[in-house]
């Protein structure tokens, strides 16, 4: 799934893990404005910063994405480029949600209001829109976490175990009781978004619809509305990355992602390597 010359996508990531799918990126260990900038400055298509925020307090999480958003928000303003940001999390379920999706779309829409009072809303600025929809994506084709009919699995061997009867479910900091992800969402939002009210891409919508019919789903979202993806091939999650990149291209909706490693991967276009190999290593220069 490629992405617009002048669009800059960006993956905060909340563990060191959330690069394995991907390479050919720059990974970002430290988030001041003159590192920020230097990847805007030179246009790059797509960039991680390693927050390692899953470690972190609630507060220090929320922090951490707040001054990353406004830092990120005042880049792309100032080289002109249009931005995408992805929640990388865990595809067992385990993390700061709501906590970051939140706080992003918050500092998003509080810097496009600080950018409008300062007079620059004399034209359309598609980096600081409302946010429309927040799309929750853990599928994770190599740790085999699959979401299946909306409920959330973990392969143990030959068997598919839904989520919440894993030991992950019993995390001291981010326990959950609910394999089904609308369930999820309302469980971990505290009753604030309700179950009733969360969208779901099913199999069937991605197979049979392809990106049209998620595009007209997406297309559907408003007021930061929760959407869940099901997936269990790669081929799934890059179906819906193209109808994502359709609704927010065509249909100028504005939609923060929370996912695993594949969506990354899925939305990068990058196609699958091979474990790398030492004859790969050695003609990197890996070895003297």
């Amino acid at each position: 799934v490629s992405s617009r010359n002048d669009q800059t996508i960006v993956a905060l990531d909340d563990d060191p893990t959330g690069t394995q799918t991907v390479y050919d990126l720059p990974v970002l260990t430290e988030w001041s404005e003159t590192i920020i900038e230097q990847e805007f400055s030179r246009g790059t298509s797509a960039f991680y910063v390693m927050t390692n925020s899953r470690s972190q307090t609630p507060d220090n999480a929320a922090r951490i994405n707040e001054v990353i958003a406004k830092r990120l928000m005042n880049a792309a303003k100032k080289y002109g480029r249009r931005l995408s940001i992805i929640s990388r999390s865990d595809s067992t379920l385990r993390g700061h949600y709501p906590l970051e999706i939140d706080v992003l779309a918050k500092t998003l829409q509080q810097q496009q209001n600080q950018q409008q009072n300062d007079g620059d809303d004399d034209k359309e600025d598609d980096s600081a829109c409302m946010i429309d929809g927040q799309i929750i994506a853990p599928f994770f084709l190599e740790g085999g976490r699959l979401t299946i009919n909306d409920v959330h699995y973990v392969a143990e061997g030959s068997k598919l175990v839904p989520a919440a009867d894993t030991p992950f479910a019993r995390d001291a900091a981010f326990g959950f009781a609910s394999s089904n992800l609308l369930d999820y969402v309302e469980e971990k939002t505290g009753g604030r978004i309700k179950r009733s009210d969360v969208m779901s891409i099913s199999i069937d919508d991605i197979r049979r619809g392809g990106p049209e019919r998620v595009r007209a789903k997406l297309s559907q979202l408003s007021n930061m509305q929760a959407c869940i993806v099901n997936a269990a091939t790669l081929r799934d999650m890059q179906v819906f990355a193209l109808g994502l990149l359709d609704a927010e291209s065509k249909d100028k909706k504005r939609i923060l992602v929370r996912s695993a490693a594949s969506f990354v991967q899925a939305r990068l276009g990058l196609p699958k390597r091979p474990i790398l190999d030492a004859s790969v290593i050695n003609s990197s220069g890996g070895t003297e």
